[in-house]
């Protein structure tokens, strides 16, 4: 049995999640394997539709100091990082923030990024066709949990800005 007090603990991360959540609107919460926690394993394994799923990945926009900010994305979308995010953080090259960079800055793991309970200040955008979506499946924190909740709960978080053409589609295999 795992203790609750211990930092791994999949009982604290839900802790941290609900706090995180509350006062945001309907949502569920969703246990998964870490070992699945990233898109199309957890699609796969736990029977959701990739394009229900949305990623929130932090971007940095390199200049001195560097500039952040998280996007949210749906797993069937490309995130538009050398023009649009680079644009909106108003320099001259943008990537994906590396993992440490990510854990540094949310405290969080790659596979389990969520738009809850970000940094104070972090701009968060999200892409226009998240919002058409019933329902969407979001990183929950951990690689232990997924929110699923209708795309208006990300209205009701701070630094919000919905972005259309942020991302676009996947190109046909």
């Amino acid at each position: 049995m795992t203790d609750p007090a211990s930092p791994a603990s999949p009982d604290r991360d839900r802790v941290a999640l609900e706090q995180a959540l509350d006062g945001h609107g309907r949502y569920e919460l969703f246990a998964c394997d870490p070992a699945l926690a990233d898109t199309a394993a957890f699609c796969a394994a736990y029977g959701f539709a990739p394009e229900d799923s949305a990623n929130t990945i932090v971007v940095v926009g390199k200049s001195d100091p560097p500039v952040f900010a998280a996007c949210v994305v749906l797993s069937t979308h490309r995130l538009d990082v050398n023009r649009v995010v680079r644009q909106r953080l108003g320099t001259r090259k943008a990537s994906f923030a590396s993992p440490d960079e990510t854990r540094s800055l949310t405290s969080m793991e790659i596979g389990g990024v969520t738009a809850f309970g970000l940094p104070d200040g972090l701009p968060l955008w999200v892409d226009g066709a998240v919002m058409d979506r019933e329902r969407i499946v979001l990183g929950g924190g951990s690689r232990r949990w997924k929110v699923i909740a209708p795309p208006a709960i990300l209205r009701t978080l701070p630094n919000v800005e919905i972005v259309d053409g942020l991302a676009a589609p996947r190109p046909a295999d």
